[in-house]
């Protein structure tokens, strides 16, 4: 499935939440790539218009071109070799949270379905329990609404599209999702209901616990919650006691 049009949102050209010598976060609008595409008129995204004004500026990782939310970037590669371990070794925590149509049975649980690509649909995943990588989400209701609700994402595993084929494995897809909805579920937004609000990371340069928070659009009441759910140690473990990734 190839992008047939791309018409990114230019205002705010960046929205810079927290920046020091060593790391960059962004809060990146829906619609705009995380780094450019193949093709020239793809060059426009998040990593490219930072470089104009930080030349060494490092992609540490990266959120679908229709996800809005917190994107951390690396000034240097010392910072970005540090924060690219934290997420191989799984040192980072993410919340999310996502407007789905319906209203989910339960209040709250754990997805636990492994994904693969599904290669004649690309970019789409598909559930896959012969082939698929293990992938884990832990939800949470938050809010209820007329015809849908507003649920908090806590990724485990960091697969691609994975919150998306979650919920719409759960029955519950999220509204505007070009790929995993349809009919009133897809037409009930002009965008993709899903927001990156906080990360917690170990500073690359004081080694200390961090997190970093960015406001949700469509759920003005999200706060920072993450160590509600997860008790990450206060400093940056050593590699060497933990099990390789």
């Amino acid at each position: 499935m190839a992008m047939t049009e791309y018409n990114p949102p230019r205002e705010p050209w960046v929205d810079i939440v927290f920046e020091d010598q060593h790391i960059l976060v962004a809060n990146k609008p829906s619609g705009l790539l995380s780094v450019p595409g193949r093709l020239a008129e793809h060059y426009d995204s998040m990593w490219s218009r930072l470089v104009e004004s930080y030349p060494d500026i490092q992609v540490v990782h990266r959120l679908d071109m229709d996800t809005s939310g917190l994107m951390l970037f690396a000034k240097h590669k010392e910072a970005e070799r540090s924060l690219k371990k934290q997420f191989q070794y799984r040192l980072t925590h993410k919340v999310y949270y996502a407007r789905v149509w319906g209203h989910p049975e339960q209040q709250s649980g754990q997805v636990d379905l492994p994904l693969i690509g599904d290669w004649p649909n690309r970019p789409k995943q598909k559930v896959c329990y012969q082939d698929g990588k293990p992938s884990q989400t832990l939800y949470q209701v938050v809010k209820q609404e007329e015809k849908t609700a507003i649920v908090r994402l806590l990724p485990i595993t960091g697969r691609s599209h994975q919150l998306r084929v979650h919920m719409q494995a759960l029955g519950h897809p999220i509204v505007g999702d070009e790929f995993y909805s349809e009919g009133e579920a897809f037409e009930f937004s002009e965008r993709l209901e899903l927001h990156a609000a906080e990360l917690s990371f170990y500073h690359p340069d004081s080694e200390l616990l961090q997190t970093i928070f960015v406001p949700c659009d469509f759920y003005l009441e999200a706060d920072s919650v993450i160590f509600n759910y997860f008790n990450p140690v206060k400093e940056l473990p050593d590699y060497k006691k933990l099990p390789r990734p």
